[in-house]
């Protein structure tokens, strides 16, 4: 199945507790995508110093946003389903209690990487613990990039719904990701209701945009393919754009998320791959092209006129007259973006991501 995202416009649904919230609309999906914006996970996701118990409370309003917006009227119930370990950095059991949503059961499902000479050959599931009973509204939240650990959950979820007599009614997904995660949900949606009939679908709210993963190692020739995120081909909400913009260094870091589960709980292993990457930039800096990593960070190497760049971004419904501001800002960094210094905004970061880090170590 191949779901092109050139089809899918994105639409204001509204502000819900200064979260504002999209829907991204195509007549190919089945299921149901959102894109949150909220000024907490804008910081997490433009500063990898948003470290430890910040990152939970950053996501804590957009996701109580989401689910009021799905249960406008309070109450209901609903399972969780944690991921570990990534899952734990999603505060979806604190949200509920806040819209009065009653959690029947919270499930564990431990999906860890099988290495053999230090290469990743595989996923496997170690450890479970699930309680089946019908009719079931799950409640999940973790990164998808390359989407290989939802789906081996999933595999592993329904089987174990189906042969104990239970039931899923509906899937609430909460994610960092990126856009495979679309065409995951709609091929796992024609299985699950091959199962279970009566399956609804998946209804997904992705924090601050729908990414890419990277395919090669980028600009720089540091990033990571398939699992590093991007903006390019991907669906990004307009605050977050204006945000990074006005934060101009953020859009130059390697990545949105890094490791989410290492900047959760091991903070020091996460200001090391921090680190990592800037000293990389340092050393590269006269061999990087600042034009190109640019435009290769906003998703659009040339400078577009202003219809395209409605186009390229997927704004042309969006009623916003803000964004034509937005685009002539980004215009103007694209065109400027030749005289970066990167050397020299590289070496700030070391300095500020090791200050970080000494309080780690």
């Amino acid at each position: 199945m191949s779901i092109c995202l050139h089809e899918a416009t994105l639409h204001s649904v509204g502000l819900r507790q200064d979260t504002k919230v999209y829907e991204l609309l195509s007549g190919q999906f089945v299921n149901r995508y959102f894109i949150l914006s909220n000024v907490g996970t804008r910081r997490l996701m433009a500063f990898p110093e948003v470290v430890g118990f910040d990152t939970c409370q950053c996501m804590l309003p957009p996701t109580e946003a989401a689910l009021e917006h799905l249960f406008p009227s309070g109450g209901g119930e609903a399972d969780i389903l944690t991921i570990l370990r990534g899952g734990l950095n999603y505060p979806v059991e604190e949200a509920c209690f806040r819209n009065g949503i009653r959690v029947g059961n919270i499930h564990f499902v431990s999906c860890e990487r099988i290495i053999e000479n230090q290469i990743i050959t595989g996923l496997e599931i170690k450890y479970e613990k699930l309680r089946i009973t019908r009719d079931r509204t799950l409640i999940i939240g973790d990164i998808i990039a390359t989407g290989d650990t939802l789906r081996l959950c999933l595999d592993q979820v329904v089987d174990r719904f189906r042969r104990g007599g239970g039931s899923i009614r509906k899937i609430i997904f909460f994610t960092i990701g990126g856009t495979r995660a679309i065409e995951l949900m709609e091929k796992k949606t024609e299985e699950i209701r091959r199962i279970f009939p009566e399956f609804e679908g998946f209804e997904c709210f992705f924090y601050e945009g729908i990414f890419t993963v990277y395919e090669s190692a980028g600009a720089t020739g540091i990033n990571v393919p398939d699992i590093d995120f991007g903006w390019k081909g991907g669906v990004v909400a307009p605050e977050f754009r204006r945000y990074v913009l006005d934060h101009p260094y953020s859009i130059l870091e390697k990545c949105i998320i890094y490791d989410g589960g290492a900047r959760r709980y091991e903070i020091p292993v996460h200001f090391r791959e921090v680190l990592e990457y800037w000293e990389g930039i340092r050393s590269r800096a006269a061999r990087i092209d600042p034009a190109k990593l640019a435009g290769e960070k906003l998703g659009y190497e040339e400078p577009l006129s202003f219809e395209q760049w409605l186009a390229v971004n997927r704004f042309e419904e969006l009623k916003d007259n803000s964004l034509s501001a937005l685009w002539a800002d980004e215009t103007e960094f694209l065109k400027k973006a030749s005289a970066l210094p990167l050397e020299s905004i590289a070496t700030q970061r070391i300095q500020s991501i090791k200050t970080n880090l000494q309080q780690y170590e």
